[in-house]
């Protein structure tokens, strides 16, 4: 169901049907556990820390976030724009810093979900509620028609880009050390902080944070907000998300168009993305190239929207999700 107490009240009793049916993840169920732990052990250490260390902890969050969103999403996911090596091997170490697995595996995911999305054969399908699509699916082993859904596209284009392959031969050993030893490492060597205090701090309790601001669009985006451009499907325009997820929050415009590099329709003046920005100052000295958009055929979907409402066709409505349909029982 949606985000609710009553989420809340179920959750001992999905784990215990989990637990019945074999279908716990116990290796991720463990591995997201500790996270949390050391993500609150992160919480006692702040007051032990310089403020330089919870400065650049505070920058790690739009540099690991950028790994994500202008990285393994818009570039490798859904290719929407073309960049250089430089770019690609720069993003590759952000996305390393974020540590939300390989790129390799986070795109294969994701073109999954675009491709299924709220279906049986989504990875986080919001259809399972709000609990689900944020973390609970990475509590339990994957629905098999995620699995056989995976095994249907193409991923050659990874396979063919060494950075991906770079990345995902060092793979996990590498991205741990990126997320939590190395941002302890500068803090020790350029402003003479603990080690420890900065391995808690902007290692565990900046990647956990930046964990929920990642699972958020997965969650919230596909749950609350308004669906300006494709008003059957879920995912909505949530300016929330796009702030902690440093711009992936216009999840309306991103599902109808997800070849659109911004991944928004407007720009940073009127819809928080930084992301677009960062790719654009790359695209102005020559380092990114290519970038799509889909305005063009928005234009053309609202002009056709336009006309059926002067001509009196009432717009569509989405399917009601199953707590929906519950609660009209």
């Amino acid at each position: 169901m949606d985000i609710s107490m009553q989420m809340i009240k179920d959750i001992p009793s999905v784990v215990k049907h989990h637990w019945k049916a074999g279908t716990i993840n116990w290796p991720m169920s463990i591995y997201i556990t500790l996270i949390h732990v050391i993500g609150l052990v992160g919480v006692t250490k702040v007051m032990q820390c310089k403020i330089e260390t919870l400065m650049w902890a505070f920058v790690l969050w739009p540099i690991s976030g950028f790994g994500i969103t202008v990285g393994v999403h818009r570039l490798w996911s859904h290719r929407s724009y073309s960049a250089s090596f430089p770019v690609r091997f720069l993003l590759m170490l952000c996305n390393s810093i974020a540590n939300q697995g390989s790129i390799y595996h986070w795109a294969r995911d994701h073109r999954v979900h675009h491709k299924y999305s709220e279906t049986n054969a989504d990875p986080h399908n919001a259809m399972r509620g709000f609990f689900f699509a944020h973390m609970g699916w990475l509590y339990v082993k994957k629905h098999p028609e995620v699995v056989r859904a995976g095994k249907e596209l193409d991923y050659s284009d990874l396979h063919e880009d060494p950075v991906v392959m770079f990345q995902e031969k060092l793979d996990p050993w590498f991205a741990l050390y990126m997320c939590f030893v190395f941002p302890a490492q500068i803090a020790v060597k350029y402003w003479g902080e603990s080690f420890w205090p900065a391995f808690f701090v902007a290692g565990g309790l900046r990647y956990m944070a930046v964990l929920h601001f990642t699972w958020l669009v997965n969650s919230a985006a596909h749950l609350f907000g308004d669906h300006p451009y494709d008003v059957v499907s879920y995912p909505s325009e949530n300016p929330y998300v796009s702030f902690f997820a440093v711009g992936e929050g216009w999840h309306n415009w991103h599902h109808k168009y997800p070849f659109d590099y911004a991944a928004s329709e407007f720009g940073i003046s009127s819809q928080f993305n930084p992301s677009k920005l960062v790719i654009d100052m790359f695209a102005a000295v020559g380092l990114v190239w290519g970038r799509k958009r889909g305005t063009a055929a928005w234009d053309m979907g609202r002009a056709r929207r336009d006309r059926d409402r002067e001509a009196g066709v009432p717009l569509p409505k989405p399917a009601p999700r199953p707590w929906e349909v519950n609660k009209q029982d």
